[in-house]
């Protein structure tokens, strides 16, 4: 039997067992009918990926699929974010005929976007509730650096590939961002979509269980299967252990999702009746943060949780027992079995890989120095400076394992500024509106907390990572979830304050 198919096997179990287990609490957000289609779209396009033996086979299924279900569907982003992890996100070419080399790099998440979240994004604009782009400051802040990284293209590349890039600016930066932050409305809407990313997080979580335990990538086969070519998935090991990957392709990719599927549990979780399902999930998110074995997103979950605790009832005291918690399991650890490899493993404290410390230090230093070469609007060609040049690993690529850096060196530092503040726009628009409900208990501000955490772990994760295959549109889509969360309580107070202003106008 084909490798692929006795991954197939496998897959459709773990997934099983998830879904089995998550229909009771999972009725306790959302009708049962959204979880069983939902679920039931998951099965399918797995198996025809994995039946397909070709990507164009499957696209051209999903994209009928795709069609029909989003007829059916109330919520596109929760759609959206239900089947975002389904397979691996190699790229294949849309041949361009002749006429050019090629169209577009399509792949998985491209596919999804423009089957469900452009329908969605062309029906939003024409809502006349719908508030119209570049009406709030994320909008701006986004709109300006959409436009710089359009513009910054025509420096180094043909017009041809201008437009390509600023398709793909639209494909994977706009809309994401566009349709989480007008589609959802109310809180029953941001249950729905959250639900749906911690359903997705849950099976990534047990196939990351599953790969590890069996030392095993269960995906590997499938992008050879369906003829496309990834140097992303590969098989990595730390402390004697494969690091788990999934659909997300890198390791530290697969702990960023679940860093944020951690942060939106932490709302999800308070709307499920039975405490062992709360348990269950948090155990499960727990595991699939650990093997992939990724140090980066492990800060992240604790600083996510930090930043929840810090916003709701006994901050203080709750923020003191998690300290002493954490002080105390260090040494606890070097006397339970297999401890000491955790925490050789743990950044600053371990000896374990020391080297990638080490290197993520060289290239901050080496490109502060190509930035100041640049400064404002960076520089296309910066991998070819002599000290990037130095940077080069033994796999022959220069690995810039941050995603600010990253933008400093190819857009300067006016992109990354633009970046920055559009992220900070968000978290204080949340701050600004956790305002408006004094009862610390109150379901909305919960939301809020919970998204401010999750927005704060991210630009805390992706300090230590690039921007590679799933990891730009969750931090796209969150940024919208933030700003979708900042106009919804802004109508809230609008409605508060008209029945107010009306009655004073009452003849007394």
């Amino acid at each position: 039997m084909p490798e692929h198919f006795r991954a197939l096997i496998v897959i459709l179990l773990v997934a099983g067992i998830v879904f089995t287990l998550a229909r009771r609490p999972a009725t306790d957000l959302i009708p049962y009918a959204d979880f069983k289609r939902r679920r039931n779209l998951w099965f399918g396009l797995t198996l025809v990926a994995f039946f397909s033996h070709s990507f164009w086979v499957y696209a051209a299924v999903a994209v009928v699929v795709l069609t029909l279900a989003r007829k059916r569907e109330r919520n596109p982003m929760a759609l959206f974010f239900m089947l975002l992890f389904l397979i691996p996100t190699a790229s294949v070419p849309v041949p361009g005929f002749g006429v050019i080399n090629y169209v577009i790099d399509l792949n998985s998440i491209r596919l999804l976007t423009l089957c469900v979240l452009l329908p969605a994004a062309l029906a939003l604009s024409k809502q006349p509730d719908t508030v119209a782009f570049g009406r709030t400051w994320p909008d701006k802040f986004l709109g300006a650096s959409i436009a710089l990284m359009g513009l910054l293209y025509l420096r180094e590349t043909s017009i041809t590939d201008t437009l390509r890039q600023a398709l793909y600016l639209y494909v994977d930066v706009f809309l994401p961002y566009y349709v989480a932050s007008r589609a959802l409305k109310n809180l029953a809407d941001f249950k729905d979509a959250l639900l749906a990313f911690v359903l997705a997080a849950f099976v990534l979580a047990l196939i990351g269980v599953a790969e590890t335990v069996r030392h095993w990538l269960l995906y590997s086969a499938l992008t050879n299967a369906m003829g496309m070519e990834w140097s992303m998935s590969g098989y990595l090991s730390r402390g004697g252990s494969l690091r788990a990957s999934a659909t997300a392709g890198q390791a530290i990719a697969l702990g960023y999702v679940m860093s944020v599927a951690i942060g939106l549990f932490l709302f999800v979780q308070a709307f499920v009746r039975s405490k062992l399902n709360r348990v269950l999930g948090a155990l499960l998110l727990g595991a699939g943060l650990f093997v992939p074995l990724s140090r980066g997103p492990w800060i992240g979950a604790v600083i996510i949780v930090a930043a929840f605790i810090a916003t709701g009832r006994g901050a203080v005291k709750r923020l003191s027992l998690l300290a002493i918690a954490g002080v105390l399991s260090i040494p606890l650890l070097t006397i339970v079995p297999g401890g000491d490899k955790v925490l050789d493993m743990l950044p600053y404290i371990g000896n374990l890989e020391k080297e990638n410390i080490t290197y993520r230090e060289r290239l901050l230093d080496n490109s502060w120095i190509v930035i100041q070469r640049n400064p404002l609007f960076g520089s296309f060609d910066f991998r070819n400076t002599p000290e990037m040049q130095s940077m080069i690993q033994g796999e022959g690529i220069i690995d810039i394992v941050n995603t600010y850096v990253n933008l400093a060196l190819r857009i300067g530092l006016v992109g990354l500024g633009l970046f920055v503040t559009f992220f900070a726009s968000v978290l204080l628009g949340i701050r600004k509106a956790l305002r408006q409900f004094p009862d610390k208990d109150d379901e909305r501000r919960l939301l809020g907390r919970s998204l401010l955490a999750t927005l704060i772990g991210i630009l805390v994760i992706i300090f230590t990572v690039s921007s590679i295959t799933v990891i730009p549109v969750v931090y796209w889509s969150l940024g919208g979830l933030g700003a979708a969360y900042i106009q919804m309580v802004r109508r809230l107070k609008h409605t508060q304050t008209v029945p107010l202003a009306n009655a004073s106008l009452q003849p007394r």
